[in-house]
């Protein structure tokens, strides 16, 4: 038998699950009045009432008039933006990367920012990168990834000390583990504006990142250069953050970055 906790646990489920079949509706009709919302959850109309002025409430929708039929709302144009610019990084970025790899020969990849970790969207190899590894839509931790030390340095000291406080995984004998070093770290990054990542997510890879900014000057995305420690040296590096910062300008003014 279940708890009373439980059920209100389903009853949620259930409500989110209806809300969203809700947008779908009106994405798909277009608009849509409250009897043939009911209809489609296949609910009573004063159960599809509450769900719509709810999403009301929160201009995730909007009604034409007093009394007219519902449809999408304003607010779904954040969720949108958030979406669109991850988007462009893949459409615009591909380019970048492939002249990017060209010139230094190793694999370029660019990053974005989802939760706790850093997604890749866009990669390009060059000609010396013997390796065939995609990384294309892996995650990978904040704290072992030049482009996650970026992302991470890029946002509120909130978002950073929730990340600070959680489980530090050792990926390689070097990850950097301890807060206090990582803080230090993070600081140097925002400071310098670039990261590095010597053996920290996997032994005898290096790699370093510099941010990509959006219209308002925020940091949207990360473009980082790895290869082989014995290729991608330390002395190497200077040289192939001044690539990166020069492909990071010309990808940072297609998103809508003034131009400095």
């Amino acid at each position: 038998m279940r708890n009373n906790g439980e059920e209100r646990d389903a009853a949620l489920v259930q409500s989110v699950d209806r809300a969203v079949a809700i947008l779908e509706l009106l994405a798909r009709n277009g608009e849509a009045g409250i009897t043939e919302i009911a209809a489609e959850l296949g609910v009573h109309k004063s159960s599809a009432s509450r769900l719509v002025y709810t999403l009301r409430a929160r201009e995730l929708v909007e009604q034409n008039g007093e009394r007219g039929p519902f449809r999408i709302g304003l607010g779904m144009l954040e969720f949108a933006g958030a979406v669109t610019g991850q988007l462009d990084c893949v459409r615009l970025g591909g380019p970048v990367c492939s002249t990017l790899a060209e010139r230094l020969g190793e694999t370029v990849n660019i990053a974005v920012l989802d939760g706790n970790r850093a997604v890749n969207v866009s990669q390009a190899r060059g000609s010396s990168a013997v390796a065939a590894q995609n990384w294309v839509g892996r995650r990978t931790p904040l704290h072992a990834t030049s482009s996650g030390k970026v992302l991470l340095a890029g946002e509120s000291p909130e978002s950073q000390e929730r990340l600070l406080a959680g489980d530090l995984e050792p990926c390689a004998p070097r990850t950097i583990t301890d807060p206090v070093r990582l803080r230090a770290v993070l600081r140097r990054t925002a400071e310098d504006g670039y990261a590095t990542c010597i053996e920290e997510l996997e032994p005898g890879l290096h790699a370093v990142a510099v941010p990509v900014f959006g219209a308002h000057g925020d940091v949207v995305a990360a473009i980082s250069a790895a290869g082989p420690a014995y290729r991608l040296s330390q002395k190497r590096i200077p040289e192939i953050v001044d690539e990166l910062r020069t492909a990071s300008r010309d990808l940072s003014v297609r998103m809508g970055h003034p131009v400095s």
